[in-house]
């Protein structure tokens, strides 16, 4: 077993990588659609789940996500917002400087951030479906936070690893980190070979035939 930090060596890799470890276990965790929201860096950590709904009544309650950013100690956490409804924020630069200063990485979520370039500028990373101007006052509530919510159709749990960068966002099952992380380093090897193979010369038709890849699959085994 490797003894470095599971979040340190999930840093070195990238989500195509994870991606392909994942499909060659048979496990969930890749996504389509939640995507950077500016220009921003590749985030990893562990994962804060929120529920957000629509709003049922126009009674007043405390802003969505602030309970969950209020109580975070450590600094190796990612907001995961799930419930996000299409068109209205789920999101801010208000949000975004309270997470900065609790040092939280950065939010993934399965809907709409507002306020985008507040966001932006303080480096605070924001990754999901789109932008919007729709504030979610009196449309969104958070309903649950510290449970295994549903994100763009994968299932992720709190503590879950993060991963995110300009390809998208993966999620990896905690219980899985170590399979998942020994695979995507030996893909990542093998994978940078056979650019190197190209790069000298090699015919791209061999480097790239289906039994280069089932020899990763072996090592699986």
């Amino acid at each position: 077993m490797n003894a470095t930090n599971p979040l340190t060596r999930l840093s070195a890799l990238d989500t195509n990588t994870v991606s392909d470890a994942l499909d060659f276990l048979g496990l969930p965790g890749a996504t389509v659609g939640l995507r950077p929201l500016w220009n921003c860096p590749k985030i990893v950590g562990r994962a804060s789940t929120v529920q957000l709904a629509p709003k049922q009544d126009a009674a007043p309650t405390v802003h969505l996500i602030t309970p969950v950013v209020a109580r975070i100690e450590t600094d190796d956490r990612v907001l995961v917002i799930a419930g996000g409804v299409e068109g209205i924020s789920s999101w801010g630069d208000i949000l975004a400087n309270a997470a900065r200063r609790k040092g939280i990485r950065g939010s993934v979520i399965d809907g709409f951030s507002r306020d985008i370039k507040g966001s932006e500028a303080i480096g605070y990373p924001v990754f999901g479906r789109g932008v919007t101007m729709i504030s979610a006052r009196n449309r969104l509530v958070q309903v649950d936070a510290g449970c295994t919510v549903t994100v763009a159709g994968v299932t992720v749990k709190e503590d879950d690893y993060v991963i995110a960068d300009e390809c998208g966002t993966v999620f990896v099952p905690a219980e899985a980190i170590e399979d998942v992380l020994d695979l995507a380093e030996r893909i990542d090897r093998r994978q940078a070979g056979m650019v190197e193979a190209v790069r000298a010369g090699r015919s791209v038709e061999s480097v790239m035939h289906d039994s280069q890849f089932e020899a990763i699959k072996a090592e699986a085994q």
